[in-house]
């Protein structure tokens, strides 16, 4: 469970956040800060595993809080959901390594896209030991386009990036071994298109398969994440 502080002078909104957050599976609101020093106080006791933060504050800002965060080794990743729409603003906010930043007014599916983001950003960090470059291309959850249409032009026929990043996905988040049926469930497609997916990313070492035998000895393929990167 990803353990959340929402740190938010308007008791309203704050309110609306915590209802949105508490919709999105996997994640728990553990604080509602309306000040920044109680938000302070909530990263130093509670050590919250993300901080959805807001920018303007009547003593202060989210920035201040930010820098802070920054400069004391806190390992809380932040979200900030602002309706600063200054440039320089973000600039700053990406220097302070925001993992996201979200204009108001707040509308769930933007928030829920990057809780989901979020989610997959840190069990692709739990699962891998070692990094090869194309891990680091993953992570790096703010690849330039051109990065992207260079992926996107060497995959083969048949296999589109919107897809294969979905089944990958499924596997972020689960560390069992699963079929081509179920992962075809998670994601919506067919077994057979689910399964030309997962035969790709097997002949590129991201997945290995192995066979399983059933109750009645039938067996069936399926396919995990590689040992060496299991959490």
């Amino acid at each position: 469970m990803i353990r959340v502080v929402i740190a938010e002078d308007d008791l309203q909104i704050a309110e609306i956040q915590r209802r949105f957050l508490e919709r999105v599976d996997g994640f728990e609101v553990i604080g509602l800060a309306h000040s920044l020093i109680d938000a302070q106080d909530m990263v130093e006791i509670l050590s919250p595993d993300l901080l959805m933060l807001d920018i303007h504050f009547p003593t202060g800002t989210g920035l201040e809080l930010l820098r802070w965060l920054r400069s004391s080794n806190q390992r809380t990743d932040v979200i900030l959901v602002t309706a600063a729409q200054e440039v320089d603003t973000l600039r700053e906010a990406l220097h302070g390594g925001v993992f996201d930043y979200i204009l108001k007014p707040l509308v769930f599916e933007r928030l829920q896209a990057s809780l989901e983001k979020y989610k997959t950003h840190i069990n692709r960090l739990a699962a891998l030991e070692t990094l090869a470059q194309g891990d680091v291309d993953t992570l790096m959850h703010d690849s330039t386009v051109s990065a992207s249409k260079e992926v996107t032009s060497r995959l083969p026929k048949g296999i589109d990036a919107l897809t294969l990043n979905k089944v990958r996905g499924v596997f972020s988040d689960n560390q069992n071994a699963l079929s081509a049926e179920e992962v075809g469930q998670c994601i919506g497609v067919s077994r057979t298109t689910a399964r030309r997916y997962l035969e790709y990313l097997t002949s590129e070492q991201h997945l290995q398969a192995e066979i399983v035998y059933g109750t009645v000895g039938r067996p069936e393929r399926k396919y995990l994440l590689p040992k060496k990167r299991s959490a």
